[in-house]
């Protein structure tokens, strides 16, 4: 977060980092500029950063940030800002520099004394070497990031400049936020729509120097660029919880909500088709490929791998899921007859921003499953679809998961019925995706007998989650979505698989979450509790039917929707079981440990 302009810079940038804790959050520090520069970082939250910040901590220009650690440990030495030895230059950095040991002993053995174990403290100190060399704190910063390989996304202060910092953006997200006779830069607009709507986002190798006045932008070769700002559709309020305990209860109950606006506009009940006009593809083009690869991280992979199943049913076209983080590094086969879709609610998750690049690099086709308008991903690919579910905040996806799945729905609905999907069948999914507001409106009404199946289990070491064909990736989801938030060790398997090794696992001290839809398969997944409660294991199912009390010793009963939107509905008991388990075992729900809501590094 920087900030330049009249007011006292502190409580501004404060309130930023507050709104940006869920990317990073074992360490916060801010330094402003009067007269020098005055700091302060702290092991911890930026609440605790705000209490050690003094009354008397007064400058009108300043930076901060919230650390999330890949180089050090988290403690008040390593956290950010980072400055130099004689304390000239001032770096906050998100990223990681590949280079840094290399770097590091370079500097040392020219005298430089390092005081963290830090990657980024490398940069205040390369930095400060060459801004004496130079006219500008802007070329300062491009000369010295020349030497640099990795990611980052830099905000740099000079203090014998005090109008100005300067940012820099390679893989980590730089957002500019323009106010009146006052300029922002922070990670993400979380941090900005407080005090202006009016946004510019810098593209990889873009630097920007900004002044109380106003901003230019340059190429990393020193050439102006040229930026038009955009006016984002986000208010402040929707980064408030709203009443609710933690934002991954707010963003549950939102479902409802955000899955109809996911909807909005897209469904046309006459001729039972999807309109996706930002694909950018005429039906000719749509017809022409062969085969579908999707690619996400995390959760994002776990939708895909639903969107795979939608599209191979509903369009009949060869469809699969892969993560992201394993595609860019196996030299894969880019097929012109492949559509590749990339998923991320952020649209900066790294892995699958440099997954995209690499793609295009080869001539694929890429199209994005995207939340965020003007994301690095959004803006990298070919043509899309925006899910329209506004914010999230809370590290672990629910409402995001949910509106990616919908919007795969609606992508195989499309080439479905460019392909051979009947009238009828067209308007049976038309119909399905229509009922879905209200259906998990009813499921949420279940909060307090969910919360009760969670606190009976949460006691638990270990849970199984199992389900076969359509509900393997909710149960992949479900275990994911446990594991994060509550620590409790999850894991999910295809439900033909437990007799092939997992089945050993099954007791009295191993409970087993089912997924078990009222499909073609009903009959083989009853045969499956039957083994697990065979061996003295517990049983919650999550299915369409109470199920016979010798197979399960608990269910929760889902509305029933079409067999190919099901799925949708039944990863909502699990994201509520999840959050209760978490609340249960007192755990930090929305910023569970180790982990980070936008994952920007390798």
């Amino acid at each position: 977060m920087a900030y330049v302009g009249p007011k006292d810079a502190a409580p501004i940038l404060l309130e930023g980092l507050q709104r940006l804790e869920y990317r990073g959050y074992d360490s916060a520090g801010v330094v402003v500029s009067s007269k020098g520069f005055k700091v302060r970082k702290v092991k911890g939250r930026v609440a605790d950063l705000a209490q050690a910040v003094p009354a008397r901590f007064k400058g009108t220009l300043g930076i901060g940030h919230t650390r999330w650690a890949t180089h050090g440990e988290p403690s008040d030495v390593n956290a950010h800002p980072h400055l130099s030895t004689d304390e000239r230059v001032a770096v906050v950095h998100n990223g990681i520099i590949e280079n840094a040991t290399e770097l590091r002993a370079k500097l040392e053995a020219d005298g430089v004394v390092f005081a963290s174990e830090t990657d980024s403290e490398v940069l205040s100190h390369l930095i400060a070497r060459t801004v004496e060399e130079t006219s500008s704190l802007e070329e300062a910063v491009r000369k010295a990031l020349k030497s640099v390989v990795g990611t980052y996304g830099i905000a740099v202060l000079d203090a014998e400049r005090p109008g100005e910092v300067v940012v820099a953006r390679n893989g980590s997200p730089i957002v500019l936020g323009i106010g009146e006779k006052e300029m922002f830069a922070a990670s993400d607009v979380a941090a900005l729509v407080r005090y202006t709507r009016q946004v510019v986002h810098l593209e990889d190798g873009e630097l920007a120097v900004l002044r109380a006045d106003g901003f230019h932008t340059f190429a990393s070769g020193g050439l102006e660029t040229a930026k038009e700002p955009l006016t984002v559709d986000v208010e402040a309020g929707h980064y408030d919880t709203g009443g609710f305990e933690h934002y991954l209860l707010k963003e549950i109950s939102e479902q409802p909500e955000t899955v109809a606006r996911t909807l909005r506009g897209r469904l046309d009940e006459r001729f039972h088709i999807a309109h996706l006009g930002g694909l950018n593809m005429d039906a000719r083009e749509t017809r022409s490929f062969r085969r579908v690869k999707i690619i996400g991280c995390g959760s994002a992979y776990y939708s895909g791998q639903i969107g795979a199943q939608l599209i191979e049913e509903l369009a009949r076209i060869p469809a699969d899921a892969e993560p992201a983080s394993e595609f860019r590094y196996r030299n894969p086969v880019v097929d012109p007859d492949t559509l590749y879709v990339a998923i991320s609610q952020s649209g900066e998750t790294y892995d699958t921003l440099a997954a995209v690049q690499e793609l295009k690099r080869k001539g694929g086709r890429v199209i994005g499953i995207v939340n965020a308008v003007g994301s690095a991903i959004a803006r990298e690919v070919d043509g899309g679809i925006y899910l329209h579910a506004g914010p999230e905040v809370s590290v672990a996806s629910t409402k995001a998961f949910t509106s990616t799945a919908v919007a795969f729905a609606l992508l195989a609905l499309h080439f479905g019925r460019v392909h051979d999907l009947s009238p009828a069948d067209g308007r049976r999914i038309v119909d399905g995706l229509a009922k879905l507001p209200d259906q998990i409106e009813e499921i949420l009404k279940q909060g307090d007998r969910i919360r009760d199946f969670a606190r009976k289990y949460a006691g638990r070491p270990s849970i199984m989650f199992v389900g076969r064909v359509r509900g393997y990736p909710v149960a992949r989801e479900g275990a994911q979505k446990l594991k994060e938030i509550s620590y409790i060790h999850a894991e999910a398997y295809p439900a033909s698989e437990l007799k092939h090794g997992p089945l050993a696992l099954i007791g009295p001290e191993m409970p087993t979450v089912a997924i078990v839809p009222d499909d073609e398969l009903l009959d083989k997944n009853l045969t499956t509790l039957g083994e697990i409660r065979a061996r003295g294991g517990n049983v919650l199912m999550i299915g369409h039917r109470e199920p016979d009390a010798k197979l399960a010793d608990d269910a929760i009963v889902v509305p029933k929707n079409e067999i190919e939107l099901d799925p949708i509905l039944l990863t909502i008991p699990l994201q509520l079981l999840a959050y209760h388990a978490a609340v249960a075992l007192e755990r930090d729900v929305d910023k569970p440990r180790n982990l980070a809501k936008s994952v920007t590094v390798e």
